[in-house]
């Protein structure tokens, strides 16, 4: 088999989506992008799709991550640095929805972790896991609790770097401290 790689690190890339059909492609590198959603039908466009690098984007929610479960060939996935990969059962989640990925970040994927897994999200979990989302490009409607978080968010910040962090968060729909 022919290893074919498409590096799109350290751009400005917001949507994995629009893909032709690219059956040879086995490694993809989209690290340090802007990322906050992966279309559902990527399984179509990259069929072979073996490693997937997207470390350091903006994926906010384990919805954001459903395009990933059809990648019936995935074997190695890294989504460090991403908001989401601090979410309560982000790696159960992943690895329940991806059967097939065999490292998650760069740590191999144990077989109680699967079973744990299993036990966390078959059924009706799954689906109140991925509630919690919005739909790009459309209005978030927030709370006074919601504007209250942000508030005192923005007072808490210390630095320019937290400042834009919140601010990556706040585009990308997610409210600080959820």
């Amino acid at each position: 088999a022919v290893v074919s790689t498409q590096s799109t690190g350290d751009n400005e890339v917001k949507k994995l989506d629009g893909f032709p059909l690219l059956s040879r492609l086995s490694m993809l590198l989209f690290n340090n992008n802007k990322v906050s959603k992966v279309a559902e039908d990527l399984y179509a466009a990259l069929p072979n799709l073996e490693t997937l690098i997207l470390t350091g984007n903006c994926l906010e929610g384990l919805a954001d991550l459903r395009g990933l479960s059809k990648l019936s060939r995935l074997k190695y996935l890294s989504l460090m640095r991403n908001p989401v990969a601090a979410k309560p059962h982000y790696r159960s989640y992943v690895i329940y929805t991806c059967p097939s990925v065999r490292v998650l970040d760069y740590k191999r994927v144990r077989e109680q972790e699967r079973v744990t897994a299993r036990k966390l999200f078959a059924g009706k979990k799954k689906a109140e896991a991925e509630a919690k989302t919005f739909t790009p490009g459309e209005p978030v409607k927030q709370t006074p609790a919601d504007k209250e978080a942000i508030k005192a968010a923005i007072a808490k910040a210390s630095s320019l770097d937290e400042i834009r962090r919140l601010e990556m968060m706040l585009n990308s729909g997610a409210i600080p401290g959820f």
